[in-house]
């Protein structure tokens, strides 16, 4: 996109001089407030809206150039409430591009049948229509038709923000499982600066007037918003989104708090902190209980306190486990496997050490990037540029 501007008749300015350069095969995303131009930036690059100036340009070429149908049938569009036919049945909204491109119906059912399962939708819904399904399963309906003629562009207008957070968190995560698969070149908009975080690659932050005010992968937008505007939007919580980019792996468990439910008088004493993590016979958790007072072969589950929700170290993020932490009564987050099997405990003091080191970390590497360029920069200026063969130009 290169310096778009969407003015319309009576001089509103919805779009100003915007230029951005989206990546392939990544998820680029519009966020910002209510009139900031999402939607309509959306629109320009399908051409449901027309730019008033500058120009839209899809591998080079402009899109100006492209007949509009062929452009819009090229690029799968997604919204609100899924945008379904109702008539028609799920396996048909699927099958609708590709009957368009003159696909037999056959071949297009069985290209709807295979999305279906691609977006986590049972095939016996095939035959159900919109009314007959929920929220969420509409929304996967809408993502399935959107990628019936394998487009290479997918546009996508807040096409979560109708269901409730926990369909939400779900459509997310297959939306993320999805792209990694396919590898799409995916333009999200969305206002909610959490869903910005956890899908961009890069978010664009949009202000009033449909003016650029920041376009960083999301890390980066964390950790040095451009300017005040940039950071009132991300929020107060900032810092806390942050650390959704520390892993986890490094943290320091400790297992000499851990004991089985029919563990000693001994082995309870011998436990160096106040609380017990108890677990059942197969190494899940089942509770906290207070050391003292403790007798052997006595902690019983309906005595314990709840440990609150576990995290796995390397897959989830010192965010998650500092939560974990936080939710628990005792102040000490629990580390399971896969297997949902206990690996560990860690206080909330040791995932606040390492916060600082993963912060110290993070400046050390950008310093030394910041060095390394620096001293491309200042190499290219003192020495000949050569070619393959070794010659000085």
């Amino acid at each position: 996109m290169d310096s778009v501007t969407k003015r319309y008749p009576d001089g509103t300015v919805a779009v100003d001089r915007l230029s951005l350069e989206i990546p392939d095969r990544s998820i680029t995303v519009l966020v910002g407030p209510s009139g900031c131009g999402k939607t309509t930036t959306l629109r320009m690059i399908n051409r449901m809206v027309e730019p008033t100036e500058g120009s839209i340009l899809l591998d080079g070429e402009d899109i100006q150039r492209r007949p509009v149908t062929a452009l819009r049938r090229s690029m799968g569009y997604v919204i609100q409430n899924a945008g379904l036919f109702q008539h028609r049945t799920i396996v048909d909204n699927i099958a609708t591009v590709p009957r368009m491109l003159g696909w037999g119906k056959q071949r297009a059912r069985e290209r709807a049948a295979e999305l279906m399962q691609r977006v986590g939708l049972d095939t016996s819904l095939a035959r159900r229509y919109p009314y007959q399904l929920s929220g969420g399963q509409q929304q996967r309906v809408g993502v399935a038709r959107a990628l019936a003629a394998d487009p290479p562009v997918l546009l996508m207008d807040e096409p979560f923000s109708a269901v409730d957070p926990v369909v939400r968190k779900g459509l997310q995560d297959e939306l993320l499982r999805i792209q990694e698969e396919l590898g799409k070149t995916i333009v999200f908009v969305t206002h909610d600066i959490d869903e910005a975080i956890k899908l961009g690659t890069m978010v664009a932050v949009l202000r009033e007037g449909g003016r650029l005010a920041q376009y960083a992968p999301p890390a980066e937008l964390l950790s040095a918003p451009a300017d005040r505007f940039v950071e009132d939007f991300l929020g107060a919580d900032r810092g806390i989104r942050r650390l959704s980019f520390f892993d986890s792996a490094a943290l320091k468990l400790t297992t000499d708090s851990v004991v089985p439910a029919d563990a000693t008088a001994d082995r309870i004493a011998a436990a160096p902190d106040p609380y017990l993590l108890v677990t059942d016979a197969d190494g899940r958790p089942l509770g906290w209980a207070e050391r003292d007072g403790q007798a052997g072969g006595d902690l019983a589950a309906e005595r314990l306190l709840p440990y609150g929700r576990p995290f796995v170290p390397g897959a989830d993020s010192l965010r998650v486990a500092l939560d974990c932490a936080v939710l628990s009564p005792t102040g000490w987050a629990v580390a399971v496997d896969d297997g949902g099997r206990v690996t560990g405990v860690v206080s909330q003091q040791t995932i606040g050490e390492a916060i600082r080191a993963a912060h110290t970390e993070r400046a050390a590497h950008t310093e030394r990037a910041a060095h390394t360029e620096r001293s491309a920069h200042t190499g290219s200026r003192t020495h000949p540029r050569k070619d393959e063969a070794g010659v000085a130009e």
